[in-house]
């Protein structure tokens, strides 16, 4: 396995960063085109829950993601400092029901349902305020 590590203010500015990385990664080891814009959406809408979420005190924190790749997958690892995520109670809030208009859902939460549609596992852990989102792609031959 090889791990690939990245630092970056948790600022939105720098989202894009993680992009291009994600980017040269997923192309070396030959995923699709399509594959790539979708680990992309993905890992940009963990990194805002991150910015959005993060902590919040006066002091700039940081983001810190991590690739890992193997012979089959690639894992991205999306993680921060700050309260502690409860994603089961997102995931909850945020389903939509059948009959509910667009202009009706609400804000936010969304973003976990984007990255599970793109993703083959997604998983998301707080651990001693420390959230970690988890993303695995598989590379189909």
């Amino acid at each position: 396995m090889i791990e690939i590590r990245l630092q970056i203010p948790a600022l939105a500015d720098y989202i894009d960063i993680v992009r291009v990385c994600l980017f040269g990664i997923a192309s070396k080891l030959s995923f699709s085109y399509e594959d790539i814009e979708d680990m992309k959406v993905a890992v940009s809408e963990a990194c805002n829950n991150a910015v959005l979420h993060g902590s919040s005190t006066s002091q700039l924190q940081n983001i810190d993601i991590c690739f890992e790749s193997s012979d089959n997958s690639l894992t991205i690892k999306v993680s921060n400092k700050g309260a502690s995520f409860q994603h089961e109670d997102a995931v909850e809030d945020a389903s939509p029901l059948p009959e509910t208009d667009v202009s009706e859902l609400p804000v936010g939460g969304l973003g976990i349902f984007l990255m599970q549609a793109l993703m083959d596992d997604v998983t998301v852990e707080t651990i001693d305020n420390t959230t970690q989102v988890t993303l695995v792609k598989f590379l189909t031959v």
